[in-house]
């Protein structure tokens, strides 16, 4: 099975021959190059061209993240699978509004259940969070009446919102209150673990959508722009409830992580390198954990199913199936 890699320490990204090494003033690490997905850059470093190079050769992409840990860019190797019928496809489909506008509900909808699940499995579990469900409900019901994606988004952010007024009765950790919403910086420490791990979910889910026909510039919820890619943060919608929340969820339950993993910097709240390589350590489990997939009938990772929910999609453009969210069961 492939795997990511993760860099935090200052060195170079090398070639030679058929190997690939990362070369610091401790020494060289090689790296299992045919057992790669993508590689995850924190640290300072430069890369040989040899490196780039071979990458490319080996369909690996390179995501790259500043000092706070903000996603910066991809190196995203040349499109190896790219078709022009498939580019056809999403155009049509992202020009006619009602053709986009089912696509772009789904979404909400997969991200709503998702949420309702997480929610629901921490009700059974003792927290009182029946207002949450009313009223997630409630705002999911509006989904059938929206015309367009901006009122689809203000329907999700409303969600969301009334989700994360329920996570301090999860979490039950005076130091990890939500207060709101904040990025660029987080203000507080619990939205510098959500931050964190939006940023893990939207490349890994960009590097799924890489591995199949699909272009990821084109998106349905989050509209098409000149920004370079919209599609892995539509999909990655499903997916942040069952994989990022769940993450955090147990890293701050069994104290995992707590307040020293943390600095203040630029007027926001940092996590450090300790902290990050905590969160990562729980995110490859989770994309490496299995569910059995009623489906197929057999048992499928969340890094799977990532990849299967655009095949869906790649279906649906085709004409083959009517594409529906993956909605977790536990």
């Amino acid at each position: 099975m492939k795997r990511n890699i993760y860099i935090f320490n200052e060195g170079e990204l090398k070639r030679k021959d058929n190997t690939l090494y990362f070369e610091t003033d401790k020494g060289k690490k090689y790296l299992p190059i045919e057992n790669i997905s993508d590689i995850f850059v924190f640290g300072e470093i430069t890369v040989s061209k040899k490196f780039l190079e071979y990458a490319t050769q080996k369909e690996i992409m390179i995501h790259f993240f500043n000092y706070y840990g903000y996603y910066v860019g991809t190196y995203y190797p040349r499109e190896h699978l790219n078709s022009g019928y498939m580019i056809l496809k999403q155009a049509e489909h992202y020009m006619d509004m009602t053709k986009r506008m089912k696509i772009a509900s789904k979404f909400v909808e997969g991200s709503s259940d998702n949420i309702l699940n997480v929610i629901k499995y921490y009700q059974n579990r003792g927290k009182k969070l029946d207002p949450i469900i009313e009223n997630i409900l409630e705002n999911k019901n509006e989904i059938k009446s929206c015309n367009n994606p901006g009122e689809l988004m203000g329907v999700e952010g409303k969600i969301r919102n009334t989700y994360y007024s329920g996570f301090d009765n999860i979490i039950e950790n005076e130091d990890f209150k939500f207060e709101h919403r904040t990025r660029r910086p987080p203000r507080n420490y619990l939205n510098t673990l959500i931050s964190f791990g939006n940023s893990l979910m939207y490349t890994t889910v960009l590097g799924e959508i890489y591995k199949t026909h699909i272009d990821p510039r084109i998106g349905y919820l989050h509209s098409t722009n000149f920004r370079r890619f919209t599609l892995n943060l539509d999909i990655a919608e499903i997916f942040k409830p069952i994989i990022i929340d769940r993450i955090i969820f147990t890293l701050l339950g069994r104290k995992m992580i707590d307040v020293k993993d943390f600095e203040k910097d630029m007027g926001g709240i940092l996590l450090k390198d300790k902290g990050k390589k905590i969160f990562i350590e729980e995110f490859d489990k989770r994309l490496s954990t299995t569910i059995r997939h009623r489906q197929l009938g057999r048992n499928v990772s969340y890094r799977r199913l990532i990849r299967m929910e655009v095949y869906k999609l790649q279906k649906h453009m085709m004409e083959e199936i009517q594409y529906e969210p993956f909605v977790s069961r536990w």
